[in-house]
């Protein structure tokens, strides 16, 4: 078959990438090939929209196999990954109970919050469960994780199964100044973290030491900064410990990244090929022996681009977040769920978890898998550019002192808040997209009634909702500042009506409208289309028997000159008036008094706020 294969292609002359440019540009006929395909990512290098094998020439990561040092394909040469569960319940018996029934839909891994760690607390919680084929991670509050640690250890032995356990307890004193901007000392911190360390020696496959960086992805963080703070961060494990006379393969073996992971599918993956070679470097430095390098990676998809209208795209969101990182190799998967009224947390989870298990376990994708994007010449790209910015962030942090230092002083906070005000900045200009919030809006959707509190805080790790800190990490997600908008139209007395006024040119004045209906679907108002007026005298009228409060004059930009300033003094002030589009005649029809213009370089939200504080006032 490869032989035919060969002499298929033979028949067909090689192209240069020089041809290739030559006919695009063509294609375009005189636009800038860089301006018009070249983008420029949120992570500091340019994307192409083609990619060869040249373009991988002499990439040491290519020689790299699954399960080989430095691990960039994976640290397994198999297909045996873990679906983690969230259990919700705080009462042992009945999270016992959750966890057997998803046990046996899929899930191989099970995440617990304990209040009160005691030995008879774990025996409730886990009886049952087959401590030598599920893995279990706990969670808890920062001053009970050694009592949790030594009742763990207690009852491996109790159970005989201190060799076989497997799973993790996120002891991470790091949080504190992250969330809070409370400064923890490297010596408290060590001093945690050897007794941890001491508490676990009997149960090796426990690791305790956490670097979550998944706190930065829902923080808004960008791609790079949450790779290279993470590398910091495990660094930082490494070097307080070494130091403190603990070996540094035993530090190595006991941390466990738990990372987010976003919906920009190629990007996400890229993150983590990249993390695990350029932790296994990292960890080498310290002479930590290279079956010990491996990164231990576990995935939660994002709290950050989660929304509550059109809320089933959430499982669209998740069920992308979880294949890219599934594709990439990584060792278990948390798919976040929303609390939104169309289901419940654990409903949505045990969804994906199934789909994950069906998808990927099927023995036709077990290549892809095993083998996450080989031969892929713009993932193999991606991984070596988003690695190059995320090692400069790596060298910068270490250079100031270590990622303790650096989170004790509020530089990473700071970092990630700057992040993520751009990102909010570009959600309120449609620069990044969220569907059914930012564009193409459901605009009859309600859902103040839905839902028992609304808020744009994420939850922290114990479960509860905390105020944000402006020492700390920000909490809000993308999607808040539209729901606020939306939720109050729909606390307001009258829902404001837009009237469509399309009128001239069929194909712009149909564009327009649409694109002026998504627009003003974003604050929730109830859009009023129109097949088209032969008259802005008509429009109007039409407009204004149907109450609306605002009137979207929708046409080209040529008719603008004349029809705007029309349309403008026959509706005399009896509702808003708007021009959809930039025309070149704007400053003459400014002159006239019009004063609102929408269009692709509006930063939406603001405009819509300023409407809302006029309409909604009446």
């Amino acid at each position: 078959m490869a032989e035919k294969r060969e002499k298929l292609f033979e028949q067909f002359p090689p192209v240069s990438t020089a041809e290739w440019k030559a006919k695009v540009e063509a294609d375009l006929k005189g636009a800038p090939f860089d301006k018009k395909l070249v983008w420029r990512t949120n992570e500091g290098f340019n994307v192409q929209p083609m990619y060869r094998s040249e373009d991988i020439e002499g990439l040491a990561t290519t020689a790299s196999l699954p399960g080989e040092y430095p691990y960039l394909r994976g640290t397994r040469d198999n297909n045996d990954w873990l679906v983690r569960q969230e259990i919700t319940p705080e009462d042992p018996a009945e999270a016992n109970k959750v966890a057997l029934d998803v046990l046996g839909k899929g899930v191989t891994s099970l995440g617990f919050h304990i209040a009160e760690p005691t030995v008879e607390t774990l025996r409730t919680m886990l009886a049952g469960i087959d401590l030598k084929k599920a893995e279990v991670n706990f969670t808890c509050c920062l001053k009970k994780a050694l009592p949790l640690a030594e009742a763990l250890a207690a009852y491996a032995n109790e159970m005989g199964v201190e060799a076989e356990l497997k799973g993790s307890i996120d002891f991470n004193p790091f949080k504190k100044p992250l969330r809070k901007g409370v400064e923890m000392a490297p010596e408290t911190v060590t001093a945690m973290a050897v007794a941890m360390l001491a508490a676990v020696k009997t149960i090796p496959g426990v690791r305790v030491l956490a670097v979550d960086s998944v706190m930065l992805e829902d923080a808004g963080s960008y791609i790079f900064q949450e790779l290279g703070y993470a590398l910091a961060w495990g660094a930082s494990w490494l070097t307080l410990l070494t130091e403190a006379g603990v070996a540094a393969d035993e530090v190595a073996r006991r941390i466990k990244f738990n990372m987010g992971v976003g919906s920009n599918f190629f990007m996400e993956l890229a993150k983590f090929r990249a993390a695990r070679m350029m932790w296994a470097q990292v960890a080498a430095q310290y002479g930590v022996a290279e079956k010990d390098c491996k990164m231990v990676a576990h995935a939660v998809t994002s709290r950050f681009n989660q929304t509550l209208y059109d809320a089933h795209v959430n499982l669209l969101r998740s069920q992308t977040e979880a294949m890219s990182a599934a594709l990439a190799g990584v060792d278990s998967i948390t798919v976040t769920p929303f609390d939104v009224p169309y289901q419940t947390p654990d409903e949505f989870s045990e969804r994906i978890a199934r789909n994950q298990q069906h998808l990927l376990k099927e023995e036709s994708h077990l290549d892809k898998v095993v083998d996450p994007a080989g031969g892929s010449y713009y993932v193999e790209t991606l991984t070596v550019s988003i690695a190059k910015e995320a090692w400069k962030l790596f060298l910068d942090v270490e250079e100031k002192g270590g990622f303790l230092a650096e989170a004790n002083a509020g530089e990473v906070a700071k970092a990630v808040r700057e992040s993520a005000e751009k990102r909010h900045t570009d959600v309120a200009r449609r620069k990044e997209i969220l569907l059914g919030t930012n564009q193409y809006p459901n605009v009859n959707e309600m859902a103040a009634g839905k839902i028992k509190e609304l808020h744009g805080a994420l939850p922290c790790t114990c479960g509860n909702t905390c105020e944000e800190n402006p020492a700390g990490l920000p909490t809000k997600r993308a999607a808040s500042d539209f729901e606020a908008l939306r939720l109050a139209t729909e606390a307001a007395p009258k829902r404001p009506k837009v009237f469509m006024l399309t009128i001239g040119n069929l194909a712009m004045r149909l564009a327009r409208a649409q694109f002026s209906g998504n627009f003003f679907g974003c604050a929730g108002y109830e859009i009023i289309d129109n097949l088209g007026f032969d008259t802005v005298e008509a429009g109007v009228d039409a407009a204004l028997a149907k109450g609306a409060d605002v009137v979207v004059l929708c046409s080209s930009d040529d008719e603008y000159a004349e029809l705007a300033p029309k349309a403008f003094k026959y509706l005399d002030g009896r509702a808003e008036f708007v021009v959809a589009g930039a025309p070149a005649c704007m400053e003459d029809l400014k002159a006239e008094g019009i004063t609102e213009f929408i269009h692709v370089r509006c930063n939406v939200l603001d405009t819509l706020r300023a409407f809302n504080s006029r309409l909604l006032a009446k």
